[in-house]
């Protein structure tokens, strides 16, 4: 099953009786990267994903998985392919151990149980019953029934989702060793964060359609700086400056206000990479007129949230179901 493209998909569209949850999806995730999907509550990705795993058929398009369609060819693919459900289905009776000793019974070329444990960070849960277990820890367990046979596609729906900080970051790094041994990840998360870290590229998803995609690199391009402060308590909103733009451009930003914490933010969106130091300078001079203290005062790149919002925000309510 060699293949340039372990993943595959081209106009995928999939629907629900009349309403079209996925529109038009293309996608590629080469052998040995790690693609992350994010998007909204009821953007299509979990229908996009039941796709790639041959749960269900594409209403239109074309899906391959190593080369093959993974509902036909199920028999095929499936050996080659690990899975983590947003919700694992366990025998609430059985330990850790039994547990993962079933799914190596199911599976050819099964990593040892002690291999498994100590990936997932369950050794000390070995003989623990599954319905004792926390909901990070479950969640752990899921992975490591997903990693049970040295699957060369991996599906991670919401993979640290309950986890705790320190969790979330062991989990991180056993993804990441997945991939640096040639696994190929594709994941859905609601953490932006997590995206960040873990992908070598990542599509935006909302109302059925990828937005955007590419590195995050790529994708950070073109959103600009950001200039923020909280606005001094005696100053009127409607007083804020406008920040002009260095030539040719010469155009204006202003403020866009907004409530955090119960402190009123002001923040400046710079689209013009000479804007920056330019504004910067102006903001300050501008201050220092008025003898104020600009509190909170932060200067940063776009992020993957300032992105992700501005993707939903520019196609909210078309046909939003």
């Amino acid at each position: 099953m060699h293949t340039e493209k372990a993943i595959e998909v081209v106009g995928l569209r999939q629907r629900y009786g009349d309403f079209e949850a996925v529109r038009g999806v293309s996608l590629e995730v080469r052998p040995g990267e790690l693609f992350a999907l994010l998007g909204t509550n009821g953007a299509g990705k979990t229908t996009t994903l039941e796709t790639l795993e041959g749960y269900r058929s594409a209403h239109a398009g074309t899906v391959r998985v190593l080369g093959r369609d993974p509902h036909r060819d199920r028999r095929e693919v499936r050996p080659s392919v690990g899975i983590m459900l947003q919700e694992g289905g366990f025998f609430a009776d059985l330990t850790v151990a039994e547990t993962i000793d079933v799914w190596r019974d199911l599976t050819p070329r099964a990593r040892d149980r002690a291999e498994l444990l100590e990936l997932a960070g369950l050794l000390k849960q070995e003989k623990v019953r599954v319905r004792q277990l926390s909901g990070g820890q479950k969640r752990r367990l899921d992975l490591a029934l997903a990693i049970v046979g040295h699957a060369k596609v991996l599906f991670l729906d919401e993979p640290t989702t309950g986890m705790d900080p320190e969790a979330r970051g062991d989990t991180w790094q056993i993804i990441r060793d997945l991939v640096a041994d040639g696994t190929t990840v594709l994941l859905t998360t609601h953490y932006l964060e997590e995206a960040e870290q873990l992908a070598d590229r990542l599509a935006i998803m909302h109302q059925g359609r990828i937005e955007i995609a590419g590195t995050v690199g790529e994708v950070l391009a073109g959103h600009g700086d950001r200039i923020g402060f909280r606005v001094p308590p005696q100053l009127p909103v409607a007083e804020l400056p406008s920040l002009t733009l260095p030539a040719p451009s010469g155009s204006s930003v202003d403020a866009q206000v907004a409530v955090n914490g119960g402190q009123t933010v002001a923040t400046y969106r710079l689209t013009e990479e000479a804007g920056l130091q330019h504004a910067l300078g102006e903001l300050l001079r501008w201050a220092d007129e008025r003898d104020l203290r600009l509190s909170g005062l932060q200067v940063r790149s776009a992020s993957l949230e300032d992105v992700f919002l501005h993707v939903v925000g520019h196609t909210t309510g078309e046909d939003d179901r």
